[in-house]
């Protein structure tokens, strides 16, 4: 799938997200959207959900599930008619992500920090079983300040696991405040590399031409876990709701709806 492609999945992608939100009337648009560009370029280039064995997606930062679930949608694992029962009770589409709801999520997460914990033991398995495929975490960079991220940044380094890839979507709000004004994570590229990772830094997370290369580098990295630093923007793609904390979690109104479809038209 070429680079045009890709950024057209995102852009349905994004239209997605900001209609289950509003329609549902909860959710948290702006991590979904920070990361919508990464999932797009996993899902499409290395994920085929119809394969066992395969490669596996945690988001652990799963309050973006939304972002999930548009993928799964593209690829053929959700019928859009659902799209309006999102964080509904009996929904697939629970608020977080639940295997026992949607097993094609691979992981239930939601307490944060977690999700590389699970991450690590699938990549674990996977060497066991001489699988080949890799295990994407999608982790926010509020979680980072989680501690169990740390141990399992120093396990994985310990255990070698060079088919565990940790996304880090650095969109710089943890919940409404600036994540580094909360805790401060710098330098968090030098401090991942210093716990044997290897570690590249995308500059534009949202551009799909910067996403592709370093993905497609990470493919050649051995010996050492790879560690993905993606600068982001929060509520990217929707002006209004751009590096605005108070898009972590909000509904759009009628007409906010209406000024976001506009602007994801092309």
């Amino acid at each position: 799938m070429n680079i045009d492609e890709l950024k057209s999945h995102a852009l349905s992608a994004r239209r997605d997200i900001v209609s289950m939100i509003y329609e549902s009337g909860i959710g948290h648009p702006g991590g979904a959207l920070s990361v919508v560009d990464i999932l797009t370029w996993i899902y499409h280039q290395e994920v085929d959900l119809d394969s066992t064995p395969r490669a596996r997606v945690v988001m652990s930062k799963g309050h973006a599930v939304a972002a999930q679930y548009a993928m799964l949608y593209q690829k053929g694992k959700i019928d859009r008619s659902e799209f309006n029962t999102f964080r509904q009770i009996n929904s697939r589409l629970q608020g977080h992500p639940s295997v026992k709801s949607l097993p094609e999520v691979d992981a239930t997460t939601g307490l944060l920090g977690q999700g590389l914990s699970v991450a690590l033991g699938m990549a674990a398995a996977k060497k066991k079983a001489q699988d080949p495929h890799r295990v994407f975490a999608i982790i926010g960079d509020g979680e980072m300040h989680e501690g169990q991220i740390w141990e399992s940044l120093q396990q994985a380094s310990h255990m070698k696991m060079d088919n565990l890839v940790a996304v880090i979507d650095y969109n710089g709000f943890s919940s409404h405040d600036p994540v580094n004004q909360v805790i401060n994570l710098e330098p968090l590229a030098d401090k991942i590399r210093s716990f044997g990772w290897h570690v590249l830094e995308i500059q534009n997370g949202n551009d799909m031409h910067q996403v592709a290369d370093t993905l497609m580098l990470s493919r050649h990295l051995k010996g050492k876990p790879v560690a993905i630093v993606a600068h982001t923007v929060k509520g990217s793609g929707v002006s209004y709701m751009e590096n605005n904390g108070d898009w972590h979690s909000k509904t759009p109104s009628a007409e906010q709806y209406q000024q976001a479809m506009e602007e994801l038209q092309s």
